[in-house]
């Protein structure tokens, strides 16, 4: 069984192999409204003369705090120059015979209310522009999460530019506030997150709420007592502002942007936050920020279960399938297996460990980030390794990828910062036991198989309630009038971001143009799907929006 907070919790990796897959106050009226109005009334010529008392005049609202680069107490930050040097030698980080990628550090304010406080040092990567003759700017990414490490963006898709983006582009990768070389927050050691990632809920619904409760409150302990004022401050609309720095900092006018996943959501934010400093933006795989995290959570669970659908019906159709040839049993075999591990917990070769119904799910998931010709032959030899084989180390494989972890055991940092980002971004409001009772009919409509346990209580929590730090950040709306046109993209199959979103950001939003990938996986970019990458590239390039209505058909993967 996959219970709702579980089926959340998953990041858009980028291992080698598989590249760039995986929200003030204003008062009115009354009696000082009246009395702004009030005329001083003249003395009558019959009776004795009073004072005049004067009006009560509302003094003007003291104008805005300037924002951004017009903010003085931010100039020095602004005016910055970045010191670039070869990255550190790292046969990841080299390309063949091209030469290195740079890096180099960026310094932000930790609090822009406070600018003269404490400093963050963001570790950014740039992969050159190949014709520097030519180069329009800079193109500044995000991968997603929240947690994602941009410069494993630019260190493993470096390819994924090669051609006219790279040719006109300095490509840059940065890690966000909190998120890998940046001020990384790390809360629990690998052995605990071994041991979290690892353990199955109880099916009791009882004492799986208490375990869930106990468990959150231990962790919101530990990241408070490991990050401490650094969790007030990792908030998407923070890093926002760190990329208008980023920005002035590499001297373009405009911010030039490609943004997959959560990193459309950090993508909007900069358009609220600095609409006439929008140049060429790219949101694909749209988180919606006017959802609220129940409702997003609901979605993507129906999204994955979309995908499993469609994934076992594929496989039941070939030769050999370990789900058996039948694509109306096929995807209950693959769900009854991966529950069945909660009893039954498949050995692995890696010692003392062993596949557990919770790892299981995290890897077959993770599988479904592609598609047919990318990463769904992976999944059926996973199954069959794990269904006639006997053996989970396929799918621990892969759910140790997805979850940030070396072959060493070690945890790369993503789990926890993507915790404080997402807490720091909105914790739900508890919901009435009505609005409870309505999601859990439209999981039980929409994603039977995958949360065929699931009750009401699960529902309740646990998310953000026993953190430390309550944002002010609510789900809304963005509009960013005055912003440049806005690309959107959005893969009807998507699972981990439905493509209901993406059509509804590019509505939203005051100047946007969808364009629609048809087909099955997380993200369009990166593909290999040439419909997607031309029109992708002359935005970005030459800023020509592809037409209104623009769908493209899924193609193979090109070799």
């Amino acid at each position: 069984m996959i219970t709702l907070f579980q089926a959340t919790s998953f990041r858009r990796s980028i291992p080698a192999a598989l590249a760039l897959l995986l929200a003030a106050g204003c008062f009115g009226g009354g009696a000082a409204s009246d009395a702004a109005d009030a005329k001083p009334v003249p003395a009558s010529p019959t009776t004795a003369p009073t004072a005049t008392v004067p009006a009560v005049v509302t003094p003007p609202p003291a104008p805005p705090k300037p924002k951004g680069a017009a903010d003085p107490a931010l100039r020095s930050f602004y005016e910055q120059k970045i010191a670039w040097k070869a990255c550190e030698d790292d046969p990841a980080t080299k390309k063949k015979d091209e030469g290195d990628f740079n890096c180099g550090t960026l310094k932000v304010p930790m609090d822009y209310t406070a600018p003269e406080g404490k400093s963050l040092d963001i570790a950014v990567m740039q992969y050159p522009a190949a014709k520097p003759d030519r180069k329009i700017g800079s193109l500044v990414l995000n991968p997603g999460g929240p947690g994602g490490s941009g410069q494993d963006f630019v260190k493993y898709g470096f390819s994924e530019f090669d051609g006219v983006l790279h040719d006109r582009y300095d490509v840059l990768g940065f890690d966000p506030r909190g998120v890998a070389a940046s001020s990384p927050i790390r809360c629990i050691d690998d052995k605990t997150r071994d041991k979290r990632n690892a353990e199955d809920s109880p099916r009791d619904p009882a004492a799986r709420k208490a375990r869930g409760e106990e468990s959150s409150k231990e962790f919101s302990a530990a990241c408070k007592e490991q990050a401490g004022d650094l969790l007030n401050f990792v908030g998407t609309r923070n890093q926002a502002r760190d990329m208008d720095v980023l920005r002035g900092a590499v001297g373009d006018t405009k911010l030039n942007y490609l943004g997959v996943s959560y990193g459309t959501y950090l993508g909007s934010l900069y358009a609220e936050e600095f609409p006439d400093r929008v140049g060429r933006l790219v949101l694909d795989a749209v988180v919606d920020p006017a959802a609220d995290q129940l409702d997003a959570s609901v979605d993507q669970v129906a999204g994955f279960e979309r995908s499993f659908q469609a994934f076992s019906a594929d496989c039941a159709a070939r030769v050999g399938c370990p789900l058996g040839n039948d694509p109306d049993k096929a995807w209950q075999v693959a769900a009854d297996f991966l529950d069945g591990l909660q009893d039954h917990p498949l050995p692995t070769q890696d010692a003392g460990r062993k596949l557990t119904s919770s790892l299981g799910w995290t890897g077959a998931k993770s599988l479904l980030y592609g598609d047919k010709d990318q990463t769904w032959k992976l999944l059926r030899e996973a199954f069959d390794y794990g269904i006639k084989s006997k053996n989970g180390g396929a799918l621990l494989f892969y759910a140790d990828n997805q979850m940030g972890r070396d072959k060493e055991g070690h945890y790369d940092n993503s789990q926890d910062s993507r915790t404080a980002i997402r807490c720091a971004d909105g914790a739900a409001a508890a919901s009435s036991p009505e609005r409870i009772e309505q999601i859990l009919a439209k999981l039980r409509a929409n994603a039977p198989r995958m949360t065929k346990d699931t009750v009401a209580s699960d529902l309740e929590g646990p998310g953000c309630e026993f953190w430390p730090y309550k944002t002010p950040e609510k789900p809304h709306v963005i509009r960013a009038e005055g912003a440049a046109p806005i690309l959107v993209v959005g893969t009807t199959g998507d699972p981990a971001t439905p493509y209901a979103a993406s059509e509804k950001l590019s509505k939203d939003l005051a100047n946007a143009t969808l364009l629609t990938l048809k087909g099955e996986g997380h993200g369009a970019f990166g593909r290999g799907n040439t419909c997607i990458e031309s029109a992708i590239n002359a935005y970005i390039v030459d800023g020509t929006l592809p037409a209104a209505g623009t769908k493209c058909e899924t193609e193979k993967k090109k070799k």
